[in-house]
């Protein structure tokens, strides 16, 4: 069994896995440690990772796929021009399949127009890791620990599920991605945490498109998130962003283009712009030169570190928000801090680095690989977590970002001010009883406390359970319920039960009770007898899939799956035809030269180039059977004088075979009686008498026309041969005579035989 863990990040996509000496971040096909987080579609073909980048200028690919499923939960946001929208070199739509603010794009492909969620393009991607890590690992993949951000609600946990689902994955767990690279950081270290109490550790990363911060106390025994602080909207894109609405001012005033108004030329601006960030992380300036950028003209910029952190200062000034709401959540104070460790493909620009120094009254250290940590940590989760590793005791638990409450239609069930049955911080997982007075079916929602801690825009709402129905015997009738937050950050009604007590205090309110684990206790009085009748649960989740759409989604990931092999195939084939073309033109002029006549290497020269003209002309799209056709044809033609080759080259060692083989025979027969031994020296004076003259024939012929002696037909003269001595030592020989011959090793097989 496979131990991997999967980064999907907003820009690039890591996988890791698990192996006996430790944890290896495993290559692609173009043997780098990341991939492009994209996915494109031609008319007849899907491409994902690296080849969904490289068609980049033929096909706009999907990317920023994250975002898409952040969108999808805010609704707020998706009427808005500029943003994020703005951005993707690909519409966008509102979906009306759902009140849950559901996003849309649509593909063309093998003639029709496919319409898919961001759900279903995650689950492309997490198939494309899973194809990787098979390839790599040379086994099934099956389960795996994926991360996501703390941010994400329970709408975005569950499309994760569900595409990971679609990709033929089972995740272990969905991992928050500063508590996998925690993980990453504390399961190693021996001088975490001692008598003087537990270590602590601030974690910043800043991503391709968010900012996530979280505080960790480690000792000996695991490690425990005690914070989480975000900024959903803050990462290294925006400071490409502010680098990009720069040069294209610069640009429109200077060489009158517009840039933001062609897709194209802002794609290959903002690639560029990227890479000058980049630049500026070591150097004090950088240049943008971009060849025809676009109505044909060539661009150039220059831009010095100093100007480029003035535009930035509203981004910078937003770094340390998240830090605040972190350090505000941990209840500790600066001084407790052991370090700071800075992550994530966007922390390199070095104002990052100094505005977090200011704040934090240290400078962050840099322990750990900014764009791997993340997946090695999921992969270590996952050997945790699977019987098929052995790692050592190391716990690990992690907290809930933002508070979570349950309401019936009389209001709020929790007995805390704050309304939340799990505050922000809480860990998970963990499992809450309450005891409800009901009469009939109720329903419970779920929802988050308070809009604050969740991303700007974000729906509040995280579902409805409907419990129910049933009929009670009185009035008061008491509903126990089992409230789960299980180790993906979800929240679920897992029981409900009618509590069958005639006995129940007419007076009790709605009530829960916390055990000294965390957990709700049953509320169960022992004096009395109870019957607890099970209740039926329906759950519907704002904005998740339903299970018709999640069939839907994988009965048609099958058909794109069936059609990447089938174009797999055909290049396969378009490949063979190619190379057969090449090789075939190599040979003639070599190999087979003195093997063809010159009229046959005419027509076969013609057919080479008319082939090879076709293929780059009106046979480059073709169909597996059209290639595999034109291949055969060639082949007709070719292999005659192949087969030529072929024969000469094994031909002479068949002549040896059989002249030993028929020196063998005149050895053992002389073991038979006379009669028999008399029939097997005529039946190899035939053969040899028959190969002396095909031989003789065939030396007399030119190599260009097919031979008078086969190799194929001297070893059918050998078997012949052997059948003949074969049948005289079987039912005319003596068995016992043959066994004492003392004849050859080989002969006394025959007989065995």
């Amino acid at each position: 069994m496979s131990v991997v863990g999967f980064d999907v990040g907003n820009d690039t996509l890591v996988a890791a896995a698990a192996r006996q000496r430790g944890i290896d971040v495993l290559l692609n096909a173009e043997s780098n440690r990341e991939s492009p987080a994209a996915v494109a579609f031609s008319h007849n073909a899907r491409l994902l990772g690296p080849h969904a980048a490289g068609a980049a200028s033929s096909h706009a690919p999907f990317s920023s796929i994250k975002r898409l499923l952040l969108l999808a939960g805010r609704p707020t946001l998706l009427p808005r021009r500029g943003g994020d929208l703005s951005r993707l070199p690909f519409p966008v739509e509102a979906s009306s399949a759902d009140g849950g603010g559901g996003v849309l794009v649509h593909v063309d492909h093998i003639g029709r127009r496919i319409a898919l969620s961001p759900t279903q393009l995650l689950a492309m991607l997490l198939g494309y890791l899973r194809q990787l890590a098979e390839a790599d690992l040379e086994a099934p993949v099956s389960d795996c620990v994926i991360s996501v951000p703390c941010y994400f609600t329970q709408a975005q946990r569950q499309a994760y599920l569900d595409a990971a689902a679609v990709a033929g994955l089972r995740p272990l767990r969905l991992m928050h991605d500063l508590a996998a690279t925690a993980l990453g950081y504390g399961l190693y270290r021996s001088d975490l945490g001692g008598p003087g109490g537990p270590t602590y550790v601030a974690f910043v990363d800043v991503g391709h498109c968010d900012t996530q911060v979280a505080v960790v106390a480690f000792d000996v025994s695991g490690m425990k998130v005690l914070s989480h602080g975000f900024d959903a909207d803050l990462g290294g894109r925006d400071f490409d962003e502010v680098l990009f609405e720069h040069f294209a001012e610069e640009f429109r005033d200077k060489y009158k283009i517009d840039v933001t108004g062609n897709v194209k030329a802002s794609m290959r601006l903002r690639a560029a712009c990227e890479k000058a960030k980049k630049v500026l992380s070591a150097n004090a300036e950088a240049v943008v030169n971009i060849e025809c950028l676009m109505e044909e003209k060539d661009v150039r910029g220059m831009i010095r570190r100093e100007e480029f952190e003035k535009l930035c200062a509203g981004l910078l000034e937003r770094v340390v928000e998240p830090c605040k709401k972190a350090m505000e959540g941990s209840r500790i104070g600066f001084d407790r801090l052991h370090s700071v460790e800075l992550v994530g493909s966007g922390s390199r620009v070095p104002a990052i680095a100094r505005i977090l120094a200011g704040f934090f009254r240290r400078e962050p250290s840099r322990t750990l690989n900014a764009s791997e940590c993340v997946a090695r940590g999921c992969a270590l989760q996952c050997a945790m977590l699977s019987p098929t590793f052995r790692v050592r005791e190391y716990e690990v638990q992690d907290a809930i970002p933002s508070s979570i409450g349950f309401c019936t239609s009389e209001g709020p069930i929790s007995t805390l001010p704050s309304n939340a049955l799990f505050q922000r911080g809480h860990p998970l997982p963990s499992v809450k009883v309450v005891t409800l007075h009901k009469n009939s079916k109720f329903k419970l929602d779920a929802f988050y406390v308070d809009e604050n801690e969740l991303p700007p825009g974000t729906s509040t709402k995280i579902g409805a359970f409907q419990i129910g129905p049933f009929q009670a015997h009185t009035e008061k009738s008491k509903v126990k319920v089992r409230i789960r937050l299980n180790l993906h950050g979800l929240v679920s009604v897992e029981s409900a039960a009618l509590i069958d007590d005639d006995q129940s205090d007419a007076h009790s309110a709605d009530s829960m009770e916390v055990d000294s684990n965390g957990e709700m206790g049953q509320q169960v009085d022992k004096s009395r007898s109870e019957r607890l009748i099970q209740l039926p649960i329906v759950q519907s989740i704002y904005g998740a899939m339903s299970n018709q759409e999640l069939l839907e989604a994988q009965e048609q990931e099958s058909q794109l799956a069936y059609q990447d092999k089938l174009m797999e195939r055909t290049k396969e084939r378009k490949n063979a035809l190619e190379s057969y073309v090449y090789d075939t033109r190599n040979k003639l002029s070599e190999r087979y030269r003195s093997f063809a006549t010159d009229s046959e290497r005419e027509e076969i020269s013609l057919s080479l180039q008319q082939t090879e003209d076709w293929l780059y002309e009106e046979g480059d799209d073709e169909t597996e059977a059209v290639y595999n056709s034109k291949l055969e044809e060639l082949k007709r033609l070719v292999d005659p004088i192949e087969n030529r080759c072929k024969d000469e080259e094994v031909r002479g060692q068949a002549t040896r075979d059989l002249l030993k083989f028929i020196l063998d025979h005149k050895t053992a027969a002389k073991s038979l009686p006379t009669p028999e031994q008399e029939a097997v020296d005529s039946e190899c004076t035939k053969a040899e008498q028959w190969l002396r003259e095909r031989s003789q024939l065939q030396e007399s012929l030119p190599k260009n026309v097919d031979p008078a002696l086969w190799s194929h037909e001297i070893k059918k003269k050998e078997h012949e041969l052997d059948m003949f001595y074969r049948n005289i030592v079987r039912y005319k020989g003596s068995p016992a005579r043959a066994d004492s011959s003392g004849g050859s090793d080989h002969m006394h097989t025959t007989d065995r035989d």
